[in-house]
């Protein structure tokens, strides 16, 4: 857990130190943004004597977001949802690469400075069905469903106070969360195996500490780096493990519709996995803002 506590400290730290957006004079009332974006990567081999495996995939992303300002208020809303896809030749199933939807909303009265009272709502699920996969008996590849829309899906609450330079660079400290986990209370498991949700039911509620951190920034002419971190504790159960969910997104941009991107992202939540999760996708982006 000291590995995870370094972790967020040199994220924030990165995100506060290399964030370098120039200061603008913020728009008043609404402020609305969008990209849509499909990446693509193909491997293919042809009597490659070291090995390997020909595989297509495609990753389909939007990203809107729609804020509002006004005096002394502040309320940023962003949707996010990404879906991906990959097929291999020696699969029999096309297995997903990514599957998200998630909806924030933070709103703030400006206390003083960069300061803001706040509150917020962070709504995270997935769109399609997961699976585990595995071999029979004859050594044949099965899959067994393990996941759907709305199960898992969480839902986070909460006041608290923002600190907000701009609207790439703000943080959220949320020390009296509500977390609502919601399953299928049918594919639930014993021991809270599932999500930490207990066999036989399909809801588990808890309260803790919520942080959260942006910052979008220029590395250099044409290319961006967007960062976001999440991370809460549970006062009720295990406070010491600190969920923590860590995205890096950049964008090298070759012209107005073509760029090459790299996603990073990193998951720690142990009522998931008792792990840190990791994915990597790198690809040639078609991108389309609005």
């Amino acid at each position: 857990m000291n590995k995870i506590i370094l972790l967020m400290v040199f994220v924030l730290s990165y995100m506060l130190t290399f964030s370098q957006e120039k200061e603008e004079e913020p728009k008043k009332g609404w402020t609305k943004t969008g990209n849509i974006s499909f990446l693509f990567n193909q491997s293919a081999f042809s009597d490659w004597i070291t090995g390997g495996e020909n595989n297509i995939a495609g990753n389909l992303g939007i990203n809107y977001d729609f804020n509002y300002r006004h005096d002394n208020i502040t309320w940023d809303n962003k949707i996010l949802a990404s879906y991906g896809l990959t097929k291999s030749k020696n699969s029999e199933f096309e297995k997903k690469t990514d599957d998200r939807f998630e909806f924030n909303s933070l709103v703030g009265k400006n206390a003083k400075g960069f300061w803001y009272y706040s509150a917020f709502l962070n709504f995270k699920t997935q769109l399609t069905k997961g699976y585990v996969y595995g071999k029979d008996v004859n050594g044949k590849e099965i899959r067994t469903e393990y996941t759907n829309l709305f199960s898992p899906a969480n839902v986070l609450f909460g006041p608290g106070m923002l600190w907000k330079k701009n609207d790439n660079l703000k943080f959220n400290f949320a020390p009296a969360t509500g977390k609502l986990v919601i399953v299928d209370k049918n594919f639930t498991l014993p021991n809270d195996a599932y999500f930490g949700v207990g066999e036989g039911k399909s809801t588990r509620l808890e309260l803790g500490f919520y942080a959260s951190g942006y910052a979008k920034f220029d590395i250099m002419e044409n290319v961006s780096m967007e960062n976001s971190i999440t991370l809460y504790s549970n006062y009720l159960e295990d406070p010491q493990n600190i969920d923590l969910d860590y995205t890096m997104n950049i964008v090298m941009k070759i012209n107005k519709y073509l760029s090459t991107n790299f996603t990073f992202q990193t998951v720690y939540d142990d009522n998931a996995f008792k792990g840190f999760q990791v994915r990597e996708v790198l690809g040639l982006g078609i991108n389309y803002g609005f």
